[in-house]
């Protein structure tokens, strides 16, 4: 079984299994970032395409990795502690983003009417450089809770859902990173190498915070339901919030949605094939 191997390499302690599972999601998002090397300019059909297929691996994540498990193994059967943490996770992604601009529109320049303005944030007299500091900051702001769940996925001790659960966090961080180093490109990085740095950098929080969430639900194990409704809570925000909307502004509603779709039995299978 995979989760044997998994132990047989890497031991059993749930904290170091959330540090291989932080290294794993950033590395496939440095994998990511690093394809703007050799796909120099993928058109807006496909990165809605592929932005939609992240959009439905985290979707089908949050509920078989997280929400699910979270009511029916560590709740018995009490949907309370997971629903408390899916409403804090949202809370906390849409307070933060009245402080941090929203990621599409440093992207794309469209302002919504809740959006935070670049140049009421940083004290940068350069207006493209304060952009992509500021997307910098949203998307690492966003990554956030990818890598807090997979730390709490492992940090639950079932190796059965904390393995599918980084692969597919990790899988859907290859799009998102050429994702980070395409726009870092249009705010105004034009050399690849910072870009794709731009991109690295966004992923890199994942790690300490996947060690982080281990750390937190092994010592206060009553967190656990709480924090796997936070996690997924959170994760349903940027779907919805963010990346959702940016797939669907620019007349590729279909093959974004088809994307989302196979997103999902993505996820699916691997739940049902490694679980």
């Amino acid at each position: 079984m995979v989760a044997d191997q998994f132990t047989s390499l890497f031991g059993t302690d749930p904290v170091i299994h959330g540090l291989i599972g932080g290294l794993v999601i950033a590395g496939l998002n440095l994998l990511g970032a690093s394809l703007v090397f050799l796909w120099r300019d993928p058109s807006q059909r496909a990165m809605d395409g592929a932005l939609g297929f992240a959009a439905g691996v985290m979707l089908a994540a949050a509920f078989t990795s997280l929400i699910i498990p979270g009511v029916e193994t560590y709740s018995n059967g009490n949907p309370l502690p997971v629903l408390a943490g899916i409403a804090l996770g949202a809370l906390f992604l849409d307070r933060s983003d009245a402080i941090v601009p929203h990621a599409h529109y440093l992207v794309t320049g469209r302002r919504r009417s809740d959006a935070a303005n670049p140049s009421d944030e940083l004290p940068v007299s350069d207006e493209k450089l304060a952009g992509v500091v500021l997307f910098v900051l949203a998307i690492t702001l966003h990554n956030m809770p990818e890598g807090l769940a997979v730390g709490v996925g492992f940090g639950s001790g079932d190796l059965s859902t904390a393995i599918p659960l980084m692969l597919a966090i990790g899988i859907q961080n290859i799009p998102e990173g050429l994702a980070v180093s395409v726009a870092a490109i249009n705010a105004g990085l034009d050399r690849r190498f910072y870009a794709v740095f731009a991109g690295v950098r966004s992923g890199v929080v994942e790690i300490p915070l996947a060690v982080l969430g281990a750390y937190a639900v092994q010592t206060v194990s009553t967190l656990l339901p709480y924090a796997m409704g936070f996690a997924a809570g959170a994760m349903l925000f940027v779907i919805s919030d963010e990346i959702v909307p940016e797939t669907h502004v620019h007349g590729h509603e279909r093959i974004a949605t088809l994307g989302t779709m196979l997103g999902v039995v993505v996820m699916l299978y691997l739940d049902i094939s490694l679980g």
